[in-house]
């Protein structure tokens, strides 16, 4: 991994951001891209990142790129250090994850779905996270940002693992929030519903609510700036949220299981940003 590039003036703002090679990680490097902003991007594709770097140096912004493979979380946190050794992070947002729903006509994920999931979706995340709220607590500065899900307020027969991984750091992240207020250092859970990426993009069925990109980034980056605690849009999943806490599980459980949303046959697999 690279040393940071140098401008003629040293990074005012040092940004890691994990998935940023497509989706909503992508999109908020071009956000936060500008001179004196010093931009680590992370993902499993080095083209992919490399056409999001281009992007990041024409708004006048340094950057690195680092492909890592998220199931590896002994190298993650070994680069996150090294990382933050070379020019200390002021905000990490961990946007990557892995999202899959059962295949067709099984009754469940697959067990190495659930465990790659698991990985992605919250161990590593978690581990991260943990790393640098150590690190910026001492700094008594630094912003973090968890990519959850409104997945996560539901029990989806569809995704359970996606759904209940995202649930777990949902919690997670509302519980490092209490631990490091006092210490000036903000944790933001981020819970999107639909939003037009690659990710949605491999389902087919209704995608309620979609929202561009662009307008998520924009959301996203003003709430994790503000230092808010959880961000749910579009506001529509803060009622759905509500109503599935009132309703009897039963009654909840049968209409969750008559939701139609498949993936497309070629993708059936898995992905993630």
């Amino acid at each position: 991994m690279s040393r940071p590039e140098k401008n003629s003036t040293m990074p005012r703002h040092h940004i890691l951001i994990t998935g940023a090679s497509s989706g909503i990680g992508a999109a908020l490097a071009e956000y936060y891209a500008r001179p004196g902003v010093h931009l680590t991007l992370w993902g499993r594709s080095e083209e992919r990142l490399g056409k999001t770097a281009s992007a990041v140096r024409a708004k006048g912004a340094s950057v690195d790129i680092f492909s890592i493979d998220l199931t590896q979380a002994d190298e993650a946190l070994k680069a996150l250090a090294y990382t933050d050794d070379q020019l200390p992070i002021d905000i990490l947002i961990l946007s990557a994850g892995m999202a899959d729903i059962r295949p067709h006509g099984a009754l469940a994920e697959s067990a190495e779905t659930a465990l790659r999931m698991s990985m992605v979706n919250f161990a590593t995340p978690v581990a991260m996270a943990t790393e640098m709220a150590n690190r910026m607590a001492a700094r008594r500065h630094g912003r973090i940002a968890l990519m959850g899900s409104v997945a996560s307020f539901h029990d989806l027969p569809l995704a359970t693992v996606y759904s209940g991984s995202k649930a777990g750091l949902g919690r997670f992240s509302t519980a490092l929030q209490a631990a490091m207020t006092p210490h000036n250092v903000r944790v933001c859970l981020i819970a999107p519903g639909f939003v037009d990426t690659p990710m949605s993009q491999r389902l087919d069925g209704e995608q309620a609510f979609l929202v561009p990109v662009e307008k998520a980034a924009r959301k996203i980056a003003r709430s994790i700036n503000q230092g808010r605690g959880v961000l749910v849009f579009p506001w529509v999943f803060q009622l759905t949220r509500l109503l599935e806490m009132v309703l009897p599980r039963p009654i909840a459980h049968r209409i969750l299981r008559r939701l139609d949303v498949m993936q497309h046959p070629e993708h059936e697999k898995t992905a993630h940003q």
